[in-house]
């Protein structure tokens, strides 16, 4: 079955919410429950579950375990997925650092750059090999996804090599806009954008309380 990538985010979050929930000792969760959690409606929550092909009980709602397993079978390879990253920078590497470990299903084997200082080295356990080599080892080791955390005006290029090494999907934290085939699914995640949305309705709830 395929779902909205809105969908996809909210299974995404709601996983992480049963984790918590799981780690407190929780044993089942509502929907109600996760629908206040997640800043979304019950019924919400009850069509994404109908979605994945799992349904809670009336009176006891959703068992944590059952449903995280259920959620994961519907989101993740079975045999996983592998990752590359693009530019070692300061935001490369805490991506690196962050990441390691936390999702057994998704892991990033391999990162690239062109700074002799940085690569034919291993960084936060992943090795780090130089661009010319970008090909050969997407292809070796099946990667399918990468990660672009290089300079703006060498996003497009990148993408492009690798796509053309096999990558299906790229998460782009550069503020370039990637011109790439219909069949690349492409998640632009622009850092400075973000925060200045941030701002504006910080600033708009500070105005609405002095008025108020």
């Amino acid at each position: 079955m395929t779902v909205s990538g809105k969908t996809v985010a909210r299974l995404s979050l709601y996983r992480r919410l049963l984790y918590g929930l799981q780690a407190e000792g929780e044993r089942n969760a509502f929907s109600h429950q996760l629908a206040t959690m997640s800043g979304g409606t019950a019924a919400r929550v009850r069509r994404d579950m109908m979605a994945i092909g799992y349904s809670g009980s009336p009176t006891r709602g959703y068992d944590i375990e059952e449903l995280i397993k259920s959620i994961a079978s519907f989101l993740d390879d079975p045999e996983g997925q592998r990752i590359a990253l693009v530019g070692i920078g300061r935001l490369g590497q805490a991506i690196l650092s962050y990441f390691t470990g936390r999702r057994p299903k998704l892991a990033i084997v391999a990162a690239f750059d062109c700074d002799r200082k940085k690569v034919n080295r291993v960084i936060h356990g992943c090795r780090c090999y130089p661009m010319a080599k970008m090909k050969a080892v997407v292809r070796e080791q099946d990667i399918d996804i990468g990660i672009l955390t290089v300079p703006g005006e060498a996003a497009q290029s990148v993408a492009e090599r690798l796509c053309d090494a096999g990558v299906r999907g790229l998460l782009n934290f550069t503020p370039a806009r990637l011109h790439l085939p219909k069949d690349i699914d492409v998640e632009d995640y622009d850092i400075a954008m973000c925060l200045e949305k941030v701002a504006y309705f910080a600033r708009q709830g500070r105005t609405r309380s002095e008025e108020g």
